[in-house]
C-alpha cells in the first residue's frame, strides 16, 4: 500500500463532499487551530470506507503507516480519518502500537478526536492485550487531562455492554472526583451513565456514598438511567452536600 496515494484519495473524496460553510462552523465550534475541509462525520466515514475497500484488506503495518500519514496533516478531517482507520482495524493492533496512539491523544486537543481514539482504539487494544492496563494506570495519573480522560474512556465500551473492568474505572474515578476540569467531570458521569444501562445497582452503590463530593456535571449524568427512586435519593444527598459547601463559604 502506498500511503501517500491513499491519503490523497481520501482527501479528494472529502473535498468532493465538503462545504466551506461547514468548515468555518466546525472550526469555530471546536475552537481548533487545525484546517477544516468541511465534510460531515458520516461523509468522512463513507469516504474512508470506500477508499479502503478499493485497496483491499490492510495488514497491521499498513494500518499504522496509513494512520500516521493521515495524522501528519494538520487537517481535522484527515486526522478523523486516521482515527477511523485505526478503529476499523483495532483488532490488528499490538502493544507496540500504543505509543503512537498516545501521541495522537496528546496532540488531538479536542474531544472530537480523543474520545473515539480512547474508546474505540485504545479500548479494544486493552481488551485484547490486558497487560496494557498498566499503561492506562499511568495515563490516569498524567498531567494532561485529555490523557486522564482517555484512561477512563478506554474502559467505556465493555462497561456499557455489561462487562469490563469496573474496579479499575472506579479507582480512576475516585482519584479524579475532586477535579474541576469539565472534561474529566463529564467523562466520569458518562461512564457511570452507560454502565447503569446493564448494571444500575453497582452504579447506585458507588455513587450514593460519594454524591456530596460529585460535581453537578458528574451527578446529573450518573443518575440519568437509574431507577427513579435511586436517582432521587442520590440527588437529595447531592443537594445536601451542595448546601453544606455553600454554608462553609459564608
Amino acid at each position: 500500500m502506498e500511503a501517500a496515494r491513499v491519503v490523497a484519495e481520501i482527501r479528494a473524496g472529502l473535498e468532493a463532499v465538503a462545504t466551506a460553510e461547514r468548515a468555518a462552523n466546525e472550526k469555530r465550534y471546536l475552537k481548533s487551530d487545525l484546517e477544516f475541509i468541511g465534510a460531515t462525520v458520516p461523509a468522512t466515514a463513507k469516504v474512508v470506507r470506500d477508499v479502503l475497500k478499493a485497496h483491499g484488506a490492510l495488514a497491521r503495518p499498513d494500518v499504522t503507516t496509513l494512520a500516521l500519514a493521515l495524522w501528519q496533516h494538520p487537517v481535522h478531517e484527515l486526522r478523523a480519518a486516521a482515527v477511523m482507520v485505526l478503529a476499523r482495524n483495532a483488532g490488528l493492533l499490538e502493544p507496540p502500537d500504543l505509543p503512537p496512539i498516545e501521541q495522537f491523544l496528546r496532540e488531538a486537543k479536542t474531544w472530537a478526536l480523543v474520545d473515539e481514539l480512547a474508546a474505540h482504539v485504545a479500548g479494544p487494544m486493552v481488551v485484547h492485550h490486558p497487560g496494557l492496563g498498566s499503561e492506562l494506570d499511568r495515563w490516569a495519573q498524567d498531567d494532561d487531562f485529555w490523557i486522564r480522560r482517555s484512561a477512563m474512556l478506554a474502559l467505556l465500551v465493555p462497561l456499557r455492554e455489561g462487562g469490563g473492568d469496573w474496579e479499575r474505572f472506579t479507582r480512576y474515578a475516585d482519584s479524579m472526583l475532586h477535579e474541576k476540569e469539565f472534561f474529566i467531570r463529564k467523562a466520569i458521569g458518562w461512564v457511570l451513565r452507560d454502565t447503569s444501562r446493564k448494571r444500575p445497582g453497582i452504579v447506585t452503590a458507588w455513587v450514593e456514598p460519594r454524591a456530596a463530593r460529585c460535581s453537578g456535571v458528574t451527578i446529573r449524568e450518573a443518575v440519568r438511567r437509574l431507577p427513579p427512586e435511586d436517582a432521587e435519593r442520590i440527588m437529595t444527598a447531592y443537594r445536601a452536600g451542595e448546601g453544606n459547601k455553600r454554608s462553609r463559604k459564608i
